[in-house]
């Protein structure tokens, strides 16, 4: 069994890492080196352009951060979690929930989907 609140925890330091070169590094560790992802407003494969989608979601969002909502939850190699975009102390605009595949102890594909997004 996977365990899904470390997969779920590390997936959202990701998201969070500023710093690019910390943000490879925690890239290399945890997803296959042709990892997908794929949610309604954007995709990436491999490690350079899943790199460019978290680059480009804190260039919009400055000073958002990533936080779990709930437990995380899994079977064999997939894990299920929730998550919330927003500044520190004050409710989220967004919410979500993401399911990864996991293969031995890397995220190999991740379906994101929007559960809460503001109205544009």
């Amino acid at each position: 069994m996977t365990d899904a609140r470390a997969i779920a925890e590390n997936y959202i330091a990701l998201w969070n890492e500023t710093d690019p070169k910390r943000r490879q590094a925690l890239i290399e560790k945890g997803w296959a080196e042709n990892a997908v992802y794929v949610d309604p407003m954007m995709q990436g494969r491999g490690h350079a352009e899943i790199d460019g989608l978290v680059a480009g979601v804190q260039e919009r969002f400055p000073n958002f951060r990533f936080n779990l909502i709930g437990k995380p939850d899994g079977f064999g190699d997939h894990v299920r979690f929730s998550w919330s975009l927003g500044p520190d102390n004050i409710d989220a605009p967004i919410e979500g929930t993401d399911f990864a595949v996991i293969k031995g102890d890397r995220i190999e594909a991740v379906t994101g989907f929007l559960d809460k997004v503001p109205a544009a």
